[in-house]
């Protein structure tokens, strides 16, 4: 899967831990905690050491690390060998590598863009 790399990139780092809603108008890589929810207009990534209690909404989103929330994809959505994930998913496309772990509901969307429950 490749991430956008000419968009605008934030990174939260091991060791922050930040709370609230988080908004990016480009993509995400988290290896910190996130207590609330993540946005993006790109892509998602949660590293190994990256921990989200709250919901995710991007283009793209690959995990590593641990997510307790709603994971909504309007393109793809990795689960990595090392990724547990915790709530249910709407992708359009979707990779769980062996070894990952994920407990929840799957819905898989035909070309609709997943749109966050209010």
């Amino acid at each position: 899967m490749k991430f956008e790399t000419n968009k605008q990139m934030n990174i939260i780092g091991r060791g922050t831990t930040l709370q609230g809603t988080l908004t990016s108008a480009g993509s995400l890589h988290v290896d910190g905690n996130i207590i609330g929810d993540v946005v993006a207009s790109e892509s998602v990534e949660i590293g190994t050491t990256g921990q989200v209690q709250g919901n995710i909404q991007a283009k793209t989103v690959k995990i590593s690390g641990g997510v307790e929330g709603r994971i909504d994809s309007s393109d793809t959505l990795v689960f990595s060998s090392k990724a547990s994930v915790r709530g249910d998913i709407k992708a359009a496309k979707l990779i769980i590598e062996e070894g990952a772990s994920f407990n929840g509901n799957c819905a898989m969307l035909n070309g609709q863009i997943a749109k966050p429950k209010e």
